[in-house]
C-alpha cells in the first residue's frame, strides 16, 4: 500500500492487520514523515558518532567525564517539575503492548505502567500495529479482551501510561518515507503522539515516555528536539511531554547530568536498566581481555562498577529534582513450586530493600505478583511520600576509576554459565521468531537485553579464550558442541512435532552467529529483525 503524504511518499510494505485503517491514517503517516525528513539525517549522524566512539574503545581509549560540559556538570539547573500523575512512581510494571497484558498491567496497582514497544515486543508487523491499537484503547479505556468464560477490562483506578518506543538504531522496515525504512523510534513514538497526546491530557494525564539505549547527551538533545517539533506541529503546550531515560549503556552513565539538561523541560526522570547496561559493558569493551566479565550470576547490582553507576544515578536525578527509577527484577511467581518462590520472592525483597536504601523513588517489576512486594519495600521507606528527591546523596563521589571497575574474578566463568547462556539465547531467540518478545524461561522474564547479554558474553569469552573453572579453554567447538546439546534436550522436551514445526534451527544459527562471527554484531535484533515478518 503507498499513500501521498503533503510532500512525497510514503510506502506501507505490511498489510493485512486488522488495525491498519485506524492506526494508519494518512495525516498520522503524515506526521511520522515529518519527524523523519526533519530529523532522520540527525540520526544518522549521532549513529555513525557511535561507530567512531566504538572504534576508538577497541583501540584502548576509555570513556570518562566529558571536559567540554564540565560547566553543566557544575551549574544548579534543576528539570521541570513533575506533572500530578508522576509524582508517585514508587513501583512501575513493564511489559510488551499485548492486549492482555496491557490490561493486567493497568490493573496491577503499580503506580506506572510502561507500555513497551522495544525489548520485550518482538517487531512483528502485526504487533507493531496490534500494540498502536491497544495503545489507543488503553488512553480512552475501552481496551478489553475476551477470553473463555472471562472478560478483561480496566478497573476504574489504574497505572499511569508511560511508552518506551524503539532506540535509535532500529527501522521500521514495513515503512518507506520517500523510499527510505523510517527509524523504527519515529514510528512508534510519531504514531503514539499523534493518536493520544491530545487524549491523554484531556483526561488530565499526558505523553509520557521511556527513552531506551542513548549513548550521548546529542541523542538527548535530538530527543528533545522531536518533542518540541511534535508539540509545536500538533499545538500541545510545550512541555507537556515528558520523558524518563533509561540509563543502560556506559557512554551514558558519563553523561547523566548533560542529558537530563538537554531534556530539562522534558525530563521526568532517570532509569538503572541493569541488563542492558551489563550487556553495554560487554560490548564497548568487548576488545579489552582486561575486561572481561563472569558468569551473568555473578555480575548483581552490588559489584563494584554496578554499585557505583546505581549511585551515581540516585545522585545526579536528585541534585537535578529528577526522579531515580530502580532496576528490573524479572521472577515470574510459580504457583506450583512455593519453595523456589518463598526463595525468589526473598531475593526480590532484598533487592529492592536496597535500591530504597540507596534513595531510588521507585523500582521496576515485570509481574503482578511481585507489585506488592515492591510496594511494601518502598511503602516503608516512603511512607506518605510519594519521592525521595530530598535525599541528594552528597556522600556519594564516583570517579571515571568508579564506573570502570569492571574485572571480576575469572574463575567465576562456569561450563554451568556458558550453558545457561547457550541455552537462554536459543530459548529467547526461538520465542522472539515466534513473536514473542517477552519469553518466561526458568521462572525469569527475558527480554532481548538478557538475550544480548548471553551471546555477547560467549562471544567475549571465545575471542579471549577464558578458560572455565573447570578447566577448559571456551573455544568454538565447545559453543557449537553445547548449543547441539541444547538442541537435543530441547527436542526432547517440547516433542519431535513442534520442534520441527517451530523456529528452533533459525535461533540456532542466528544465536550462534552472533555469539561467533566477527564482526561483532552490535544489536542481536538487527540480523533477528530481517527473519521476521
Amino acid at each position: 500500500m503507498t499513500t501521498v503524504a503533503e510532500t512525497g511518499r510514503v510506502e506501507i510494505r505490511g498489510t493485512g492487520e486488522p488495525a491498519e485503517a485506524d492506526v494508519l491514517t494518512p495525516a498520522a503517516l503524515d506526521f511520522v514523515a515529518l519527524l523523519q525528513r526533519r530529523f532522520g539525517t540527525e540520526r544518522r549522524r549521532l549513529l555513525a558518532l557511535r561507530a567512531e566512539r566504538q572504534a576508538r574503545f577497541d583501540a584502548g581509549e576509555r570513556p570518562g567525564f566529558l571536559p567540554s560540559t564540565r560547566p553543566i556538570r557544575e551549574q544548579g539547573w534543576t528539570v521541570a517539575p513533575p506533572p500530578k500523575d508522576l509524582l508517585d512512581r514508587r513501583v512501575e510494571i513493564t511489559g510488551p503492548t499485548d492486549r492482555k497484558m496491557m490490561i493486567n498491567a493497568l490493573n496491577s496497582g503499580a503506580s506506572v505502567f510502561m507500555a513497551d514497544f522495544e525489548d520485550s515486543l518482538s517487531p512483528t508487523w502485526a504487533n507493531v500495529v496490534a500494540g498502536q491499537a491497544n495503545l489507543r484503547d488503553a488512553v480512552r479505556g475501552t481496551i478489553t479482551f475476551e477470553a473463555p468464560g472471562r472478560t478483561y477490562r480496566l478497573n476504574e483506578e489504574t497505572a499511569t501510561l508511560v511508552v518506551r518506543p524503539r532506540g535509535w538504531h532500529l527501522e521500521e522496515r514495513h515503512v518507506l518515507v520517500d523510499g527510505e525504512p523510517v527509524p523504527a523510534s519515529l514510528f512508534d513514538f510519531g504514531l503514539a503522539f499523534f493518536h493520544n497526546a491530545r487524549e491523554l491530557l484531556d483526561r488530565g494525564s499526558g505523553p509520557y515516555f521511556y527513552l531506551p539505549k542513548l549513548e550521548s547527551h546529542l541523542e538527548a538533545r535530538l530527543w528533545n528536539d522531536v518533542f518540541t517539533a511534535a508539540q509545536e506541529e500538533l499545538r500541545i503546550p510545550h512541555g507537556t511531554t515528558r520523558a524518563t531515560v533509561l540509563i543502560e549503556t556506559v557512554p551514558a552513565a558519563f553523561e547523566m547530568d548533560e542529558i537530563l539538561y538537554e531534556l530539562r523541560d522534558h525530563a521526568s526522570g532517570l532509569n538503572a536498566g541493569r541488563w542492558d547496561y551489563i550487556f553495554s559493558v560487554i560490548k564497548k569493551f568487548r576488545s579489552h581481555p582486561d575486561l572481561v566479565l563472569p558468569n551473568r550470576s555473578w555480575v548483581t547490582m552490588t559489584v563494584p562498577f554496578m554499585r557505583a553507576y546505581t549511585e551515581l544515578l540516585v545522585r545526579t536525578c536528585h541534585r537535578r529534582k529528577a526522579y531515580a527509577i530502580g532496576g528490573m527484577a524479572a521472577f515470574i511467581p510459580n504457583p506450583r513450586d512455593p519453595a523456589a518462590n518463598e526463595e525468589a520472592f526473598a531475593r526480590v525483597r532484598a533487592d529492592k530493600v536496597r535500591e530504597a536504601g540507596d534513595g531510588f523513588d521507585g523500582t521496576w517489576v515485570a509481574h503482578p505478583g511481585l507489585v506488592p512486594v515492591a510496594c511494601d519495600v518502598f511503602d516503608g521507606v516512603l511512607g506518605d511520600r510519594p519521592n525521595q528527591l530530598g535525599r541528594t546523596r552528597e556522600d556519594v563521589d564516583v570517579t571515571a576509576d568508579d564506573l570502570l571497575r569492571v574485572g571480576i574474578c575469572r574463575d567465576h566463568v562456569t561450563e554451568q554459565g556458558l550453558r545457561t547462556n547457550v541455552s537462554v539465547g536459543i530459548r529467547y531467540l526461538e520465542s522472539w521468531l515466534r513473536g514473542v518478545g517477552a519469553a518466561a524461561i526458568d521462572n525469569l522474564m527475558e527480554d532481548a537485553a538478557t538475550a544480548e547479554i548471553s551471546r555477547s558474553q560467549v562471544w567475549q569469552w571465545v575471542h579471549h579464550g577464558v578458560r572455565l573453572a573447570e578447566g577448559q579453554v571456551v573455544t568454538r567447538h565447545l559453543v557449537t558442541h553445547l548449543a547441539d546439546e541444547e538442541m537435543d534436550r530441547l527436542r526432547a522436551t517440547v516433542g519431535g512435532h513442534d520442534f520441527v514445526t517451530r523456529p528452533f534451527a533459525a535461533a540456532r544459527a542466528l544465536f550462534l552467529s552472533a555469539a561467533l562471527d566477527d564482526p561483532f554484531v552490535e544489536f542481536l535484533t538487527l540480523p533477528a529483525g530481517r527473519l521476521l515478518g
